[in-house]
């Protein structure tokens, strides 16, 4: 490979050009309207404009980024994590046009890109499952006798979703029906599936994942777990490697569940296998994401791996040049993600633009981010602005310089989560470990604010206000340095 085009934006993209030029290869921006004055598109080698602001007016558009790729002789695309990058229709796309896709094969984004599917895969590995259905879900007199059959609370979940969209926990039975009826809606039009499936509901679990990578040599392996029980809406906002709760021998016992699981889908590349921990420390599988993930960053600092390095070796074809045996746990890692969200209403999107926007210059502290002061943060994408990784000795001292890197954080113009991840660092809960992904309703809303899914939809329909009232105006973009928000700094 020569040179290799990244199908996305923001923090993700600048990050995966970074190891693109320290291995020597060129880089490619695609971006929007709005983006083009962001730091990924300065940072690359070459950069086209592919459409105006929405991202299926630019960021989706297959044809566009391969002719795009086409046009300037891209060896491979690297999709990120969002947008195109599970997506195997893009994959089938580049295959045909000779184009090398950084990730895993058709099949493994097939597979696990359905729940049920993957479920389905899996089975034969002997891999824990939380009980439930593995078959879609339509008639609710059928899913009434499944679920008194497991017992409540249950929990309704989309086969093609994720981030917490086409789910619903379900306590009773009268209350059944009418939460089924939401989570297909729901997940009809956020996935253009609406089959569901239903599962026991794990009431305190802690969410954990194993990172693996997968060559085309037939090496398997894992690189220790992520801690992502810190969650709003279903979605993490904290996460830390490794996990204050996994002895040795339950590691040992979910990243060969994992491996499995990658093995189960003829795996290659980079890929996250997701379980559900429950208050007994029984692990279930929960789903595998076959993408790179936003939390990358702390395992890479208590591995020493380069996780987007080893995804492009992978994908020229490469082998691993480490066994399992040569991994080490070394310190502790936190990630904040910093959002441009208002968590004292409820983690609602906050826009404006970024009036102050200084990073922390702490030693071992890591700021993956996509934005300069005086930028506008756009409406029409999501909302984070970056992710804040610090690296300790052992947890104690991440946690410490986490508290730090976060008062040295400065920005304004906008609300931020940067006040959540200082409540939570001095949290007692957090600070001994006794957690589960029930923290933010537990301890960081009282009971009239209570998170609850349905305020999603209000979420949405704040976006689409906001992007109905932008669309009045002409959407306003600089086009020069000269032009009064844009900051060059170097990166």
């Amino acid at each position: 490979m020569n040179k290799i085009l990244v199908a996305n934006r923001g923090e993700i993209a600048l990050r995966v050009m970074k190891t693109i030029r320290k291995m020597g290869l060129k880089s490619v921006a695609i971006y929007s309207e709005v983006d083009r004055n962001a730091p990924f598109v300065i940072y690359a080698d070459e950069a086209v404009c592919i459409g105006p602001a929405p991202s299926d007016e630019s960021y989706l558009k297959m044809d566009a980024i391969i002719e795009v790729a086409q046009s300037l002789s891209v060896d491979a695309i690297h999709p990120g994590y969002g947008f195109l990058s599970e997506n195997a229709t893009f994959a089938e796309k580049l295959h045909a046009a000779k184009i090398n896709f950084i990730g895993p094969g058709i099949e493994a984004i097939q597979t696990m890109g359905s729940k049920l599917k993957a479920k389905e895969a899996v089975k034969k590995y002997d891999i824990p499952m939380v009980p439930g259905t593995d078959q879609a879900i339509t008639d609710p007199e059928e899913a009434k006798k499944i679920a008194a059959e497991i017992g409540y609370p249950i929990l309704i979940k989309a086969s093609a979703g994720g981030g917490g969209k086409g789910m619903r926990v379900v306590e009773k039975a009268d209350d059944l029906v009418s939460s089924m009826q939401r989570a297909v809606s729901e997940a009809e039009s956020s996935f253009g599936d609406g089959a569901v499936f239903i599962e026991k509901y794990v009431k305190a679990p802690r969410h954990i994942e194993i990172q693996i990578l997968a060559d085309t040599h037939g090496n398997t392996l894992h690189l220790f777990e992520r801690e992502c029980s810190i969650q709003r809406r279903h979605q993490k906002v904290i996460e830390e490697a490794p996990s204050v709760v996994l002895d040795e021998s339950l590691r040992a016992a979910m990243g060969k569940a994992a491996v499995k699981v990658a093995q189960s889908c003829n795996y290659t590349g980079a890929g996250t296998v997701e379980f559900l921990l429950d208050e007994s420390k029984k692990f279930y599988f929960l789903e595998m994401n076959t993408r790179l993930q936003v939390e990358h960053p702390v395992t890479e600092f208590i591995t020493g791996i380069d996780l987007v390095e080893e995804q492009i070796k992978i994908a020229q074809g490469e082998a691993l040049s480490f066994t399992q045996e040569d991994l080490k746990i070394n310190g502790h890692a936190i990630e904040l993600r910093v959002y441009a969200e208002d968590p004292e209403n409820n983690f609602l999107p906050s826009v404006g633009v970024l009036e102050k926007y200084q990073i922390p210059q702490q030693a071992f502290v890591r700021v993956d981010d996509g934005y300069r002061e005086k930028m506008e943060v756009p409406i029409y994408y999501d909302p984070m602005l970056s992710k804040l990784i610090v690296y300790g000795n052992n947890r104690e001292d991440a946690i410490k310089k986490m508290s730090q890197a976060i008062k040295s954080y400065k920005i304004s113009g906008v609300k931020t989560t940067l006040p959540f991840g200082s409540f939570v660092m001095n949290h007692e809960a957090f600070k001994s470990g006794n957690f589960d992904t029930h923290f933010v309703k537990k301890y960081f809303t009282n009971n009239e604010k209570a998170v609850d899914l349905d305020r999603e939809a209000e979420i949405a329909a704040l976006f689409s206000y906001k992007i109905l009232a932008s669309e009045k105006r002409k959407l306003q973009v600089p086009k020069h340095e000269k032009d009064a928000w844009f900051t060059k700094r170097d990166i």
